[in-house]
């Protein structure tokens, strides 16, 4: 080893400096090729003259049609607004802001930054978006693409702007630069320019705005939609906002106490003006969409026709439907808004999207989209979890005990409260019904069974389940417990829908999505939305679950044999919730053919004064009736039995049946109540609870055993208690 180090470095020392020389002298010749290539390549591009600099480009709207491809919902730039002001008419505050988040070194630059071209073509090439994501634009190249270049993304569009930003530095000063920036910036929607977008969201001229409210227009301009003060991405303005106040900071445009003063500034935005739009939550959030699949620039001059899933004239009744009931909620019930979706679930498409009661009512924040917020779902989650449990084997006729139960391992079974880390949750009606089926638990949404139900099923296993049927906010596991089945996490209301969807679509989920097909100015198809369904359940487990949910026995104890949940003539399978402060109010309801979900509440959180039956069912109701009368009438497949060669306990039995001695059995057999009763025990008497079907337990090491068992025992001694009582009258 040692000989063949010291002949690497003989040689090395003969003859290597000339290789090195000649490696060199060929790597430089290459070069010197490649870049006299690039230079022609350069020199044979059609680079635009600046004398075409101030004559703006014609915008080619993009509009969106409802499902006919016939009703125009809205021209994204029918109205566009745009007011030019002087350079000095312009704050001081918008100026030093736009430097600070967008080209912190705009004023020393020549037009453009190499080093921080390369790196954000590094970041793109880790990315995998070589042509987009991380710009590097500096303002100057930014405002060349705003007034003369195309907004493709290609290698020979960027070489243009680069040279013609280098052109435009030696022809403007910049001044004049930065004024043309901020006067043809889009600002969101039709908005062009900070004169027009400080007139439209604070009432006042660009020469007027606070430093606070001069750090919020200087964080639009990137995703104008995205970050719009009218969307749904508030807290992610706020916090580019706090990022513009922070880069002036740095950079020295403002001191300490000014940054703390626009810190704690509160801004108010004028309630937005839209004209000759309809169905704006619907709109905006297709907006969204298409700014995701095109980026803002291309959208605003592709002249897209886009044609979306919304069916207006349900769109339009159910706008009627959901701003009378929630004005007449408001009176009645403390209930001020309400939101409604609709879907189909054999494709996923949307047709109905009401966000609000009203999208122009400051008064309730009526242009947040309620359909896409994140609330607390109540009891109309606990579906999902029981059809964790039949997954796991567990069936409808499973039997547990309705009764006062403490489900805290910290705390005695006969401590029946929820103080001190205890948990021991009510039913709605403070009442407890003994041994019940999991069907008529489910139908008729009593909360300790479904507590059992979900430590059965298991917290893990119910999570999975939910994010299968598309539920994407419940994340953080730790922080749900078996609150979790009564609604302890937040859902949206869009994802409600589309996870019922699958229930009615016997397992498997459509995709839900807004649009159909997009075609180009010359009618060319660039995407045409073909639905997406995976199958997410066994659809016995989902016949099982309608089968429940549109049981009209079953749930008549809780809602009546006539409530509004129930449809002569129809299969409708429906779940009702409410959380326990009474903030928010659920229906989900579904045919084979049509799902919709509705809510009620208040966008600041403020209680209601009660529960959802009487709150949002009568709006989702007043829906439905009008929707079934445009869709088929179609019907539930029959559930499967529950087999009978499985332990009694899951077929319904709520005693051991091999401790009873029967009566008279020549004549059928008749059970012994005394015996029966004597023999009541807990289901974790009878089962393994992550393998029901399995033998029975031999011993009994279940943490929740003992407090399972306890309320069954005082149950016992209340039954025996009384039948002795009867004997002896």
């Amino acid at each position: 080893m040692q000989a063949i180090s010291k002949y690497i470095h003989r040689w090395f020392k003969k003859y290597g400096q000339k290789v090195l020389l000649d490696v060199f002298i060929a790597f430089f010749a290459l070069g010197l090729l490649v870049g006299g290539a690039i230079l022609v390549w350069i020199a044979t591009l059609d680079i635009p003259n600046l004398s075409s600099f101030e004559e703006r480009q014609v915008l080619q709207s993009t509009k969106i049609y409802d499902r006919t491809g016939e009703v125009l919902l809205y021209d994204l730039h029918q109205d566009v607004r745009r007011t030019i002001v002087p350079y000095d008419n312009i704050s001081r505050h918008i100026k030093n802001a736009t430097v600070a988040i967008e080209d912190d070194t705009f004023f020393e630059h020549k037009g453009i930054r190499p080093i921080r071209t390369l790196k954000a073509v590094f970041d793109n090439i880790m990315t995998g978006d070589l042509l987009g994501g991380q710009g590097g634009s500096t303002i100057t190249q930014q405002v060349i693409k705003n007034s003369i270049l195309q907004r493709e993304k290609t290698l020979t569009r960027k070489i243009k702007e680069w040279i013609l930003a280098l052109r435009l530095e030696q022809v403007l000063t910049k001044d004049e630069i930065l004024g043309h920036y901020l006067n043809e910036s889009p600002y969101g929607g039709t908005i062009y320019g900070v004169e027009e977008a400080s007139l439209s969201f604070f009432g006042k001229s660009a020469s007027e705005v606070t430093l606070a409210e001069a750090a919020y227009l200087a964080s639009l301009p990137q995703l104008p939609t995205y970050y719009s003060p009218y969307g749904s991405h508030i807290d992610d303005l706020e916090k580019r906002k706090n990022l513009v106040l922070e880069r002036m900071l740095a950079n020295k445009f403002i001191n300490q106490e000014e940054y703390d003063a626009a810190m704690n500034e509160r801004v108010e935005f004028k309630p937005q003006s839209a004209t000759g739009i309809r169905a704006p939550h619907f709109v905006f959030y297709i907006r969204e969409q298409l700014v995701k699949l095109y980026g803002e620039e291309s959208l605003a001059e592709m002249g897209l026709k886009v044609t979306t899933t919304l069916d207006w004239e349900l769109q339009e009744k159910a706008e009627d439907i959901v701003r009378e009931k929630a004005f007449y909620n408001e009176k009645a019930f403390n209930a001020e808004n309400a939101a409604l979706v609709a879907a189909d679930p054999t494709n996923g498409d949307i047709l109905v999207m009401v966000g609000s009661r009203d999208y122009f009512d400051k008064e309730i924040d009526g242009n947040f989209n309620i359909a896409l917020a994140e609330r607390q779902p109540g009891s109309s989650f606990k579906p999902f979890v029981y059809a964790t449990a039949f997954k796991k084997g567990y069936t409808p006729e499973t039997v547990v005990f309705d009764l006062k139960t403490q489900f805290s391992t910290h705390c005695s079974p006969d401590n029946f409260t929820s103080e001190d880390n205890c948990y021991a949750p009510d039913n709605y009606d403070h009442q407890f019904r003994g041994p019940v089926t999991f069907k008529n638990a489910l139908a008729q949404s009593l909360n300790i069974p479904a507590v059992k139900a979900l430590y059965l099923a298991g917290i893990d296993e119910s999570l999975k389940t939910a994010r299968d049927l598309g539920i994407t906010t419940l994340t953080n596991r730790d922080q749900y417990g078996l609150t979790l089945v009564l609604g302890g996490g937040e859902v949206k209301l869009l994802e409600m829908v589309g996870a019922y969807g699958a229930f009615a679509n016997e397992g498997e989920r459509a995709e839900l999505t807004g649009i159909l097909r997009i075609e180009d100015n010359q009618g060319n198809v660039l995407q045409e939305t073909e639905p997406k369904l995976s199958r997410v359940l066994d659809r016995d487990i989902t016949l099982q679950i309608s089968d429940i949910l549109s049981d009209n026995v079953a749930r008549t104890p809780l809602f009546g044999a006539n409530s509004a949940l129930y449809f002569p003539g129809r299969d409708v399978a429906a779940k009702t919730g409410t959380t326990n402060d009474k903030r928010d109010a659920w229906v989900v309801g579904y045919t084979p053919n049509l799902v919709v979900g509705a809510w009620a509440g208040n966008n600041d959180n403020n209680s209601m004064n009660e529960i959802s039956g009487l709150i949002i069912t009568p709006l989702w109701r007043e829906f439905m009736d009008v929707a079934l009368e445009k869709i088929p009438v179609k019907t539930f497949a029959k559930a499967p039995r529950t087999p009978d060669n499985i332990k009694p306990v899951l077929r319904g039995v709520w005693f051991d049946p091999s401790e009873l001695v029967v009566d008279d059995p020549e004549n059928g057999g008749r059970i012994d109540v005394e015996q029966a009763v004597l023999g009541a025990h807990s289901i974790l008497y009878f089962v393994n609870k992550d393998d029901p079907r399995g033998s029975n337990p031999v011993n009994q090491k279940d943490p929740q055993f003992s407090l399972w068992e306890y309320p069954v025992s005082l149950w016992k001694a209340q039954i025996l208690g009384a039948q002795q009582t009867l004997e002896n009258n």
